[in-house]
């Protein structure tokens, strides 16, 4: 039995993945740490374990396992360093932290205790992503050429965010807005499929004016291969689909509200129905990923490295819309 404490429920994300925890038969909650009173005190009540405010005594808990990270991205590095130097694996909510320097203290910190470390980037689970990754991969859609990925709600429309989540729209604890927090998932998509990015262009603005954060963007990224990315996200919609779109020199992907295109020349049209077909599945959950990989050692599908080459597009971009200039990769 894995045993696990939740290292904060700042994150919106918090309750799901405990609830993720409770539901493993192979592991348990043993602890809730808070930092402030984001509703651990709660948790700590709901799920019938101690609370604790001081994170060197929880980390201390004979039979501790694991830790599930939720607290503000701010505090990732002080937090995710501690649970690394007491041995402790490592389960968290992206992003792994809001510069590329901070993630390399973390990494380094990570490799040195030989721990099991996943970073919650769950669109590695999907059918479809897997799929376009397997149609990449296969060749069948030749040399990619240009990428599209958008994700949107109406969060800033709405003011989602208040009391525990006002962090969420505060730039030194969240890093970013709209794209640091919901273009995580479209920016590792694109990256992921992609592959190593040259340089990035990108326009962040505030367009509601409801929370002192980005709420809207576009981020261009030329990949080494000279493919071109476009990402868009936003907290200011209030409807549309959240399309995925690859294409290539031999045919073309795209998936997003329930909707799902693919083609290639490489490919007869019974030999694209059985491509289809025999899709990949759905991957488990990464919480079960995690639990397994510390029971049983087994492969997981995002790694620490993953993390550090999100926040390395994210940061390039927001030092792109600052500075009105495009940015070279690496930093």
């Amino acid at each position: 039995m894995v045993k696990v404490a939740m290292l904060s429920f700042a994150h919106v994300h918090a309750a799901g993945y405990a609830r993720a925890v409770e539901e493993n038969p192979n592991a348990e909650i043993i602890a809730v740490w808070d930092e402030e009173e984001y509703g651990g005190k709660q948790a700590a009540e709901h799920h019938n374990v101690p609370f604790y405010s001081d994170l060197d005594e929880v980390l201390s808990l004979d039979g501790l396992d694991g830790v599930v990270v939720n607290a503000p991205t701010s505090m990732h590095p002080q937090v995710m360093i501690a649970a690394a130097q007491a041995g402790k694996h490592i389960f968290t909510e992206k992003a792994l932290a809001i510069t590329v320097d901070e993630c390399d203290q973390i990494i380094e910190v990570v490799e040195a205790a030989d721990i099991k470390f996943m970073i919650s980037l769950p669109s590695r689970c999907s059918p479809d992503i897997l799929l376009a990754k397997q149609a990449i991969d296969d060749g069948i859609l030749g040399d990619i050429t240009f990428g599209r990925g958008r994700v949107a709600h109406s969060a800033a429309l709405d003011k989602w965010f208040k009391g525990p989540s006002w962090w969420f729209v505060d730039p030194k604890r969240a890093g970013g807005g709209a794209l640091f927090d919901l273009g995580c998932h479209r920016v590792d998509v694109i990256r992921w499929l992609m592959g190593e990015p040259k340089s990035v262009v990108a326009k962040i603005n505030n367009f509601t004016g409801n929370y002192p954060i980005d709420d809207n963007s576009v981020t261009v990224v030329e990949f080494a291969n000279k493919a071109l990315g476009v990402i868009d996200v936003t907290w200011i919609h209030r409807s549309g689909p959240n399309m995925l779109e690859i294409y290539g020199t031999e045919g073309s992907f795209a998936s997003g509200h329930g909707q799902l295109h693919l083609n290639s020349r490489k490919l007869s049209e019974e030999a694209m129905k059985s491509y289809l077909e025999n899709r990949p599945k759905a991957l488990p959950s990464l919480m079960e990923q995690w639990v397994n990989a510390i029971i049983s050692d087994t492969p997981m599908a995002t790694t620490i490295q993953d993390g550090r080459n999100l926040t390395e597009l994210m940061q390039a971009a927001y030092m792109s819309a600052e500075q009105g200039k495009s940015i070279d990769l690496p930093l």
